[in-house]
């Protein structure tokens, strides 16, 4: 469908989701809807890194139990992170005798899981597969920006990575939420240097990626009940709506961002939530459970992610950023 979309003819199926978070989480607009609370940040290891793993591995386990089927119904994991070398993702996969599939495309990695899980069901090479993605506060603090022994002062733009994993089952058949389409973005760079400002950083790719789904399909943002970005945050939740408006379609009225809706935000302090666990978290919990009702009936799910790294951003490098985006139906 054009040429960026894609259009699953058989639909592949979400049969079953599970989410973990930490403590912030756990006291977060969604605490209630996660399916597993913890209230230690190392989740007892004795490190965050191994925390972070652990979570993952958690998340993947309990989504095959709550699908009711065994391992061995797995035909592959897809799974990323955003630590060097996807070492979460990675090192989880080898507690799963599971073929895996790494990917990274920061913290758009679990739409652009979604994307290719949907592939490979939909074109009949495979027939159930879980795709996870986590993140930690702490990891993603000492990797990407300062570590939180040095006490560092978070800027106003800053937004707070969320400690959290999540995983879903995507299988080929089943009276479950439909994945109809997936659109694949490009990377876009503003030239946004500053590595706490995520938002402005990635609105451009979002609206990009949007612009080019409501072409490719022929839709507007009307014809959604829900248009939800994965970690843009409240300044970047703003500049999308802004950014799409030029464009020629108005989705004020249908738009809705995990980071934004995943904490209280006192906005004088920060900015909300980000990490590829944000998204994750906010879609495996609340967002899956409306579409299991009925009470959303069509949406676009769509995360973003901000491909730097510590190098390129001590080099003075800008951010390129991505969003890949699928169409799901109740």
């Amino acid at each position: 469908m054009g040429k960026h979309t894609i259009y699953f003819s058989n639909k592949p199926r979400i049969i079953s989701t599970f989410t973990i978070a930490g403590p912030k989480e756990s006291e977060s607009n969604f605490g209630k809807h996660i399916h597993k609370l913890i209230y230690d940040d190392r989740f007892g290891e004795d490190t965050f890194e191994k925390a972070e793993c652990k979570m993952l591995s958690y998340a993947i386990e309990n989504v095959i139990k709550s699908a009711n089927i065994s391992r061995d119904d797995i035909d592959a994991l897809v799974s990323g992170d955003l630590l060097n070398q996807i070492i979460s993702a990675s090192f989880a996969a080898r507690d799963f005798d599971i073929p895996y599939i790494g990917i990274y495309n920061a913290c758009s990695t679990f739409s652009e899981g979604f994307a290719i899980s949907a592939s490979l069901v939909d074109g009949g090479y495979m027939k159930k597969i879980v795709t996870a993605t986590g993140s930690h506060f702490a990891t993603a603090e000492r990797q990407y920006r300062y570590p939180l022994e040095l006490g560092c002062t978070r800027p106003p733009q800053a937004q707070w990575t969320v400690t959290g994993a999540g995983a879903c089952v995507i299988a080929d058949s089943g009276d479950y939420p439909k994945i109809v389409s997936a659109t694949f973005g490009k990377v876009v760079d503003f030239g946004i240097t500053d590595a706490n400002n995520m938002g402005a950083a990635m609105a451009p790719a979002a609206c990009d990626t949007l612009a080019c789904l409501f072409k490719d399909t022929n839709t507007k943002p009307s014809d959604y009940d829900l248009i939800l970005t994965g970690d843009l945050g409240a300044l970047g939740s703003r500049l999308v709506k802004e950014l799409v408006k030029e464009k020629g379609y108005d989705m004020d009225n249908v738009h809705a961002d995990c980071g934004e809706m995943i904490y209280n935000i006192e906005e004088e302090k920060y900015q909300g939530g980000s990490g590829a666990g944000c998204s994750a978290v906010v879609f495996g919990s609340y967002i899956y459970d409306k579409l299991k009702k009925k009470e959303l009936n069509k949406i676009i799910f769509m995360a973003t992610g901000a491909l730097l790294s510590p190098v390129s951003t001590q080099q003075g490098e800008s951010i390129p950023c991505v969003a890949h985006a699928v169409v799901l139906e109740s």
